[in-house]
């Protein structure tokens, strides 16, 4: 397993590397077979008016999935603390699911929708000047539940996903009041 540590604003020190290693190590312990790399990103906010400035965010390549998670805190040292726990649970609750894919099969009911009509065709769109930042990530056609599950362990509020049955790319978010939905293309 690969472990790749890096830092913003911070040094990585030999005792920062030693710790994240024992730390992540002892978090992955139960699930090497299955986890190909990690990524720890440690970083440091400058502002003063932060008052979590310290955070640790843990990628983990497992099994064709990633599984993500962040914490801040006042001290560098809890946020890894922190991380490492949270990671553990995730990669316990992956694998709980996993097995329990193989012993019974689940369903998740989508009721479908009439799509909604598109916006004025003579509308031109406006980009932005400058592109920020790009992803690139394979598309694995999936299920929806599928997708719900890949959009929890990334810990974020979409997942981009190409959809196994009909072949177009998707979108599954967390809705605001509870439960998921689905963005899907209009013909």
């Amino acid at each position: 397993m690969k472990i790749v540590i890096q830092g913003k604003n911070i040094e990585i020190t030999e005792a920062i590397r030693e710790y994240v290693g024992q730390k992540i190590d002892k978090a992955v312990n139960h699930f090497k077979s299955m986890t190909t790399e990690v990524d720890v990103n440690l970083s440091v906010a400058r502002n003063p008016r932060i008052i979590s400035s310290q955070s640790a965010e843990v990628t983990i390549y497992a099994s064709g999935t990633v599984i993500r998670a962040e914490e801040r805190s006042e001290n560098l040292y809890t946020s890894i603390d922190l991380v490492a726990d949270k990671i553990a649970r995730k990669l316990r609750k992956y694998k709980e699911r996993k097995s329990a894919k193989i012993n019974t099969k689940t369903a998740l009911a989508v009721t479908e929708q009439p799509p909604i009509p598109l916006p004025d065709q003579n509308r031109v769109p406006e980009l932005p000047a400058q592109v920020i930042r790009n992803k690139y990530f394979t598309m694995v056609p999936m299920t929806t539940e599928e997708a719900v599950e890949q959009l929890e362990m990334v810990d974020h509020d979409f997942f981009v996903y190409r959809n196994g049955e009909t072949g177009q790319i998707n979108v599954v978010y967390e809705r605001n009041h509870g439960g998921y939905g689905v963005i899907q293309p209009h013909n």
